[in-house]
């Protein structure tokens, strides 16, 4: 499937969203919130999540059919995270990721994951530490996991890492498609181009 052109809205942005920041603009006693952080135009919103405790590339617009062209499950826009895990996985694991692993979904029972790749990586230079540190326990060994996936069910990449017995303690999305997170710094927003617009539109033909 081909996407057709959408011209781009003015209000259209990347976000480094900062680990703790809840992915809602309405205000709550105790959290802080993407209105406690961004002063937007009306009715910008993120397309798709990030949980609280992940961090990393948010979209957000408000222009609906970029919206909408964006989460289209046919587009399947892949999606790449950074995982720090307890342990190290073994590459049968990595096999049994890659393949797709057993997850329970809150309120929907259990489900089977699309294919996905999933590699030993290392940290990214440019990565920032995050702030508060991961809670890491002394005597425990931990590894970096890259995992690019093309759907997002809740807690999915938590939840697949842990289903092979290596909990994430920190969880970062780098990249949307073509759309990287690289040269950001948390608590960042920037505008995004027409050129990066088409290119996210077009991201999920090219890999």
């Amino acid at each position: 499937m081909r996407p057709r052109i959408v011209r781009p809205s003015k209000n259209s942005y990347a976000f480094f969203k900062p680990y703790g920041v809840e992915c809602k603009f309405t205000k709550e006693p105790g959290k802080t919130t993407l209105g406690d952080c961004l002063k937007l135009p009306p009715r910008v919103y993120p397309i798709g999540r990030l949980d609280a405790d992940s961090e990393g590339l948010l979209i957000l617009s408000d222009d609906r059919r970029f919206n909408q062209a964006l989460l289209n499950p046919r587009a399947a826009l892949p999606k790449t995270y950074l995982a720090l895990v307890e342990g190290q996985p073994s590459e049968e694991k990595l096999e049994a990721l890659r393949r797709g692993v057993r997850i329970k979904i809150k309120g929907r029972g259990y489900y089977t994951t699309l294919p996905c790749r999933a590699e030993l990586t290392t940290a990214p230079v440019w990565l920032p530490p995050r702030c508060p540190p991961p809670a890491v326990r002394p005597g425990k060994t931990y590894s970096w996991l890259q995992i690019v996936v093309r759907e997002g069910k809740n807690r999915q990449v938590r939840r697949m890492t842990a289903a092979i017995g290596h909990p994430t303690l920190r969880l970062i999305r780098v990249s949307v498609g073509r759309l990287s997170l690289e040269g950001m710094k948390p608590g960042e927003l920037r505008p995004l181009s027409a050129r990066e617009i088409q290119q996210l539109l077009f991201s999920f033909a090219d890999s």
